[in-house]
């Protein structure tokens, strides 16, 4: 996968994530499905925190997972993201941090070439994790649809698509 494609389809989720985000109240932000799973907030701090985590060590020349435990990664690449707990700063960090991570995948160029190792040992390019990186967040898009539905809010990519399939009949 080019560089290009790879931001291009990584700011294609976070603009899908942004837009459902966007329709959740504030006040629901501490909303949690279940007493163990993350609030909504918790949710997008792990999205940015993950992210901001993911892009750093995969543009390092030496990357390697194993050498601090993921919470220090966290605490290295995102110690400022668990602070944010409100809508607009959320969202503005969202917006941000594709930003800055554009910037850094496009800086790494052929260095996503290279082969690093994944939490788990195994051995792949740096582009391959960086895909990852994107399914990640498509997975815990899908979570938020999950916590919309129980909010009785309709996700925004489902009322697009019903849309969709109702002028096309």
């Amino acid at each position: 996968m080019s560089i290009d494609r790879l931001v291009q389809s990584w700011g294609e989720v976070r603009a899908g994530l942004i837009k459902e985000v966007s329709q959740i109240p504030e006040d629901q932000f501490s909303f949690r499905a279940t007493p163990e799973t993350r609030s909504v907030a918790q949710l997008l701090q792990h999205v940015v925190q993950s992210q901001k985590m993911l892009v750093g060590e995969s543009c390092r020349a030496d990357t390697n997972l194993m050498r601090q435990s993921f919470a220090d990664h966290i605490e290295e690449y995102a110690p400022d993201v668990a602070s944010l707990g409100d809508k607009h700063g959320l969202l503005e960090m969202l917006r941000s941090s594709m930003e800055t991570s554009e910037a850094s995948i496009r800086g790494c160029g052929e260095g996503l070439q290279q082969s690093m190792r994944r939490f788990d040992g195994k051995e792949i390019s740096k582009t391959e994790f960086l895909t990852f990186a994107i399914a990640h967040e498509m997975y815990h898009r899908g979570q938020l649809t999950v916590y919309q539905r129980l909010l009785g809010i309709e996700p925004v990519l489902t009322r697009d698509l019903r849309k969709l399939f109702a002028t096309s009949e």
